[in-house]
């Protein structure tokens, strides 16, 4: 008697299904939080030649008005291009206007938030995408920084 035959048909792809990636859309937010200490104020200073003393001496900082010593403003703003950079790995950051509204003081965790505002197609398969940026204090939610920034990004796929 003869068995019956039996063909196997192998298809590699369902072997290795992953979903659609995500794309960026407009409204789209992204988000990251950091607690900034003073060895980031230390590193920062020396990367950027900034040893203004108001972020180093407490009698400075009190004498322009703070309880405490801030964290640089700009070290701070930072937040943004490391938001767009991590889920766009390649991006270009082109923009970016500030306005500094509330300081920081070591310790505090801040939350860095950009929404996409416009996404348009550019030259080279690339995008150009507009963001509303903000840093908020984590808890109170008391904003700190607030701008806008533009980036050309590779894809709008999100990592």
């Amino acid at each position: 008697m003869r068995r019956p035959s039996f063909r196997v048909f192998f298809n590699p792809r369902r072997l290795f299904c992953r979903p659609s990636p995500e794309l960026l859309k407009t409204g789209d937010t992204l988000k990251q939080s950091k607690i900034f200490t003073s060895s980031d104020i230390d590193e920062y200073s020396k990367l950027s030649g900034d040893f203004n003393l108001l972020h180093f001496d407490l009698e400075c900082a009190k004498n322009a008005g703070f309880h405490d010593i801030p964290v640089p403003g700009m070290l701070v703003a930072t937040l943004f291009p490391r938001i767009i950079a991590s889920h766009f790995p390649g991006a270009v950051y082109a923009k970016q206007t500030l306005e500094f509204k509330s300081p920081v003081f070591v310790d505090e965790c801040i939350v860095g938030a950009v929404q996409a505002s416009g996404i348009r197609r550019a030259r080279n398969d690339r995008f150009l995408a507009k963001f509303d940026t903000e840093c908020v204090k984590d808890g109170s939610g008391i904003v700190v920084i607030s701008g806008e920034a533009i980036a050309i990004l590779p894809s709008l796929a999100l990592k």
